[in-house]
């Protein structure tokens, strides 16, 4: 397991190889804090000791043992210690593709569906959250995939809703998007903000409240974000951590590993070491 900070904190991110649309993060940390940022697919995780101390678009939610965390796709959060002496946790990401089919088979809910709420009261949802993690660690993929099922469909059932569509049609909503694709397209080299406004023929600070009001975040931070995703899936097919932060427009490996371990919770060479273990051995027995 990848230390973080000494021997009071730990994390493993990884993957097993036959649940390749599920990443899973155990981890305990004291004083490492989490920037906005969001996921492409869902979060859930919960508490197995200490407080954690979400921050969501709604307010802070101080989430203890046997709550349950839900967290839709592209939704931005922070993260951090809720108490002196830290949390820990057990967290899930699957992918959008595996909670909308569940929800199909299961439920009646259609479209792109979520969670109305953030957070619950649910100690038997965090149990299977848990169950997946140990289910996963000791190489048994058909009980971890079979627990997932169970654990997000009960989730479903009580707190499940399809997610509204968003009015494409909001003021500055069009420039928010049209910024976001230059950023994107130009990742390695980004204009000014007041670059990118006469280009899109607006003003610093009303591209900057679009942007904001479009993505929960500055361009700047969004940014940030979107480079530790890709370099997330340069690591994924093998590139190197140099070569990733060059390709992402990070100065160097040193500024890819900071961002990345703030963001994702593990260093990126970590990271990259479990992505590529197919399961060999016994569980993990870290703290």
């Amino acid at each position: 397991m990848a230390g973080v900070d000494g021997t009071k904190e730990w994390a493993r991110y990884w993957q097993h190889a036959e649940l390749p649309d599920l990443d899973l993060l155990r981890a305990r940390y004291v004083r490492h804090t989490f920037p906005r940022h969001s996921h492409e697919g869902y979060v859930f995780g919960t508490i197995t000791r200490g407080v954690e101390d979400v921050g969501l678009p709604g307010g802070t939610v101080h989430a203890g043992p046997g709550m349950v965390v839900m967290i839709n796709p592209e939704v931005p959060h922070t993260a951090r210690a809720g108490v002196p002496e830290g949390w820990v946790y057990a967290t899930l990401y699957p992918s959008a593709q595996v909670i909308n089919d569940i929800a199909a088979d299961v439920t009646s809910l259609r479209g792109t569906v979520g969670f109305a709420e953030t957070s619950a009261a649910d100690p038997g949802a965090a149990r299977l959250i848990t169950e997946i993690h140990r289910a996963a660690e000791e190489g048994n993929a058909l009980a971890a995939d079979s627990l997932l099922r169970v654990m997000v469909a009960r989730l479903l059932n009580r707190h499940g809703s399809t997610l509204p569509t968003l009015a494409p049609h909001a003021a500055g909503a069009g420039d928010a998007a049209r910024a976001r694709a230059v950023l994107e397209e130009r990742m390695t080299g980004p204009p000014t903000l007041e670059t990118l406004a006469a280009e899109l023929g607006t003003s610093p600070f009303a591209l900057l409240r679009a942007f904001r009001k479009r993505y929960g975040m500055p361009p700047h931070t969004w940014l940030t974000d979107a480079r530790v995703r890709r370099a997330r899936r340069m690591l994924d097919a093998g590139v190197t951590p140099a070569d990733a932060a060059a390709a992402v427009g990070f100065t160097d490996q040193p500024h890819l590993n900071r961002h990345f371990t703030r963001i994702v919770g593990v260093p990126p060479g970590a990271y990259q070491r479990e992505r590529a273990r197919t399961y060999k051995t016994g569980p993990d027995r870290s703290p």
